[in-house]
Parts: C-alpha cells; structure tokens; sequence
C-alpha cells in the first residue's frame, strides 16, 4: 500500500533527505503537503515534482511568491502559522516533523492530535516539552518514530521486553571540527570554521550544536524522554567516525551497537518503512576499508554542553526548555558575530543559573509553562549576549 506523507521544514536538511527516500521509491509513498520557510523556489519545484496536494510557507508574506510558483499546478498554495497548523493536522499515515527549533513544536503536536504517526527530526519537542509531549502521545496512542542516527540507533537495539535489564544507553559523538583544537584557540573559531563538519551534512544550527556538542546534550535528553531510562543511565562517548550511532548495554554484559555510514537517509528510510527495511541510497559500510574505530571519554573542559543538559535534565521540569532557548539565542548570535564560539555554552549555562537565582525554575503542567520557559530564556540570554558585546 502507498503510504501517504506530510514534511514539515520540507526545503531543509532533513526534509531533502526524506524526498529523496521517497524519490527512490516511486509509487511507495504520496505526498500530501509540503512545509517550508523562505525557500520559495525550492518548495515548490518540490511539490511539483511530487504532487503535493498542498504547499505550505511559514512567511505570511511570500504568499503571492509561493501561489506564482505554483501557477498552473493545481496545488493549494497557502501561508502563516494557522496554514502551517492546518497542514500539519491533514489525516496522513506518517508526518515527517523536521521543523528546527521550538518552532516545530506546535505543527508537530497538530500532527499528533490528529492521530498521525509521527517521525521525529524536531529535538525541541522533547528537549522543550519532552514529558507534555510524550504524556500526550500516550494519551492518543499516537507513534513516535524517531529520526535522528542516534535514537534511530537506540531505536533498533532497545528491546523492550528487556527493557528493564538494560543497564546503560550510550550515545556517540564525532566531536565536530574541533576535537583537537588547542582550548585556547576555541575564542578564534570562525562561524566559516564552524560551519564545515567533519562527517554529516546538516543545516547551519545543527552544525554548530554538534560543534559544541550541545547536540549531544539535547539528544540525552531526548534519549531521557524516548525510552523508559533513567538520567543515571544515560551515557556518551566520542566517536570520531561516526559509524557507531548508539550502544545499548544489558545486563548480561552484552552491548547492541548499530553501525552505518554517516548519511541521515538510513534513518530517514528505517522510520519511513518501519517495522519494514527499504532500500536507501546511501554508501555501504566496508569495515575492512574502515580499519579501525575509535572512542574516548568527552572531556567536560573541552565540551561542557552534555554535561549542562544532563544537569538541566535533573532540575525542574523547565530547565531544559530554558537551556534550549538561551543555546537558539547563543548559535545566532555566535553566526551574526556577535559573540564568540568559545562563549555559546557559557551563555546557556549562565541563563540556566540566572533561572534558578530568581525564582523562574518551575513544572511544565501545560504548553503555556513552555513557551514561558523558552520566553525567559530568550530574553536572558539575549541580555547576558548583549553584555558580552559591551
């Protein structure tokens, strides 16, 4: 049967790479709607060449640009959050939610209230609002299928008849462009610098949390929220190439690890077909080409980021979505030039401790305590970053 589709954040990273699943399998999936942001032209050189239904623009101002590119196609054009909502609420057998940022919370929670299986590539849903989120799926009885390499990793070798015998779940990183960089060169780094990871291509804010490792420590949290594991459980090490995704360790003594090149597409394929295997595009493993792989501890000096997370993680309930918004604030600011690469962590950490010294530390007990938690955020650290430049 086709399996129908919907892609929010459809013209980034994460959404090319679903089309291109999708392009490899033609007559296996349909494409109800396509969400994007300012890149008119490709969304909707997009959605005609896979008949989408609908084509969405978060701009509430490209409108006229989006329904001119569209002329002649018979595909709904439309614009502005309640038309990305709208999008996001259309009955389909999967919605691909690959929305960056907190913005991706709301249409990817109109998914889920629709009843719609949600593939997840949006970490702010979990990081920000990760027990409102999953409580809510529970509650429909809607499916998370994560997307991104790790959890997908985690995803395949947790079994969870065991699940109570799973003694630790490890999570890899590559350690970004900088792993060796002298600490001392780290204020020097440049937003071009940054930008060029040494393994996995991904959009501009993801890259520069992997160069950090606050990607990591977002996806411990994540981790946290997917799979019923405590914060003690939770683990990472340094993987420089990136061909372990994510270890699950039993206590048996045994160790479940999935392996594969470094393309998101085999995640994109393992949870577009699942509980099926469908052919991806992507570069073989030879691990005899390989020769060898290596781990080592994460040095907290060097990258403090996962262990600000977990820490946030055992807080109150708004840390981490506090957390989150200051690291947003922090990556803009780092690629604006306005602070330095050095001070991105620092700046998180610091609005974190500004939240506890007054008071602003709270439960989540509904979507209003998020977006408060990421408004205070914001402002803190946008107030901290703005002292940083006087």
């Amino acid at each position: 049967m086709t399996k129908t589709l919907t892609i929010l954040g459809a013209t980034g990273s994460i959404g090319q790479s679903t089309l291109d699943i999708v392009r490899h399998h033609p007559g296996r999936f349909s494409i109800e709607a396509l969400v994007g942001n300012a890149n008119i032209a490709r969304l909707a050189k997009d959605a005609r060449e896979f008949g989408a239904k609908v084509a969405v623009t978060a701009d509430a101002g490209k409108l006229d640009e989006l329904r001119a590119a569209l002329a002649g196609s018979g595909i709904k054009a439309a614009a502005g959050e309640a038309a990305v909502l709208e999008a996001a609420a259309r009955p389909v057998d999967m919605v691909m939610a690959a929305i960056v940022g907190v913005a991706g919370l709301k249409p990817t929670l109109a998914a889920m209230e629709a009843g719609n299986t949600i593939a997840l590539a949006n970490k702010e849903c979990l990081v920000s609002a990760g027990e409102l989120f999953m409580r809510r799926a529970g509650e429909l009885g809607v499916r998370v299928v994560p997307v991104d390499s790790e959890h997908s990793a985690i995803f395949q070798c947790f079994e969870a008849r065991n699940g109570e015998q799973v003694e630790k779940v490890t999570l890899t990183a590559s350690g970004g462009p900088f792993r060796d960089r002298p600490l001392e060169l780290l204020e020097n780094v440049t937003p071009e610098e940054a930008l060029k990871h040494p393994n996995w291509d991904m959009g501009a804010k993801v890259t520069i949390d992997s160069a950090t490792l606050t990607n990591k420590g977002l996806e411990l949290i994540e981790a946290f929220h997917l799979y019923p594991v405590t914060a003690d459980q939770l683990d990472a090490v340094i993987h420089p190439q990136s061909i372990v995704h994510s270890l699950v360790s039993y206590v048996d003594g045994s160790t479940l690890a999935q392996l594969g090149m470094p393309d998101m597409r085999t995640p994109i394929a393992c949870a577009l077909a699942h509980p099926e295997r469908i052919e991806a595009p992507v570069e073989r493993l030879d691990l005899a080409r390989l020769g060898a792989l290596t781990f080592e501890e994460i040095d907290p000096a060097r990258f403090p980021a996962p262990f600000l997370a977990l820490d946030a993680l055992k807080q109150a309930g708004n840390a981490t979505a506090i957390m989150n918004a200051a690291n947003e604030v922090a990556v803009e600011a780092f690629l604006a030039g306005r602070i330095g690469f050095a001070q991105i962590v620092p700046l998180a950490a610091e609005t974190l401790e500004s939240a506890a010294a007054s008071g602003a530390l709270g439960g989540l007990n509904s979507l209003d305590d998020v977006w408060q938690a990421d408004s205070y955020g914001r402002t803190r650290a946008l107030e901290l970053a703005r002292a940083l430049q006087s």
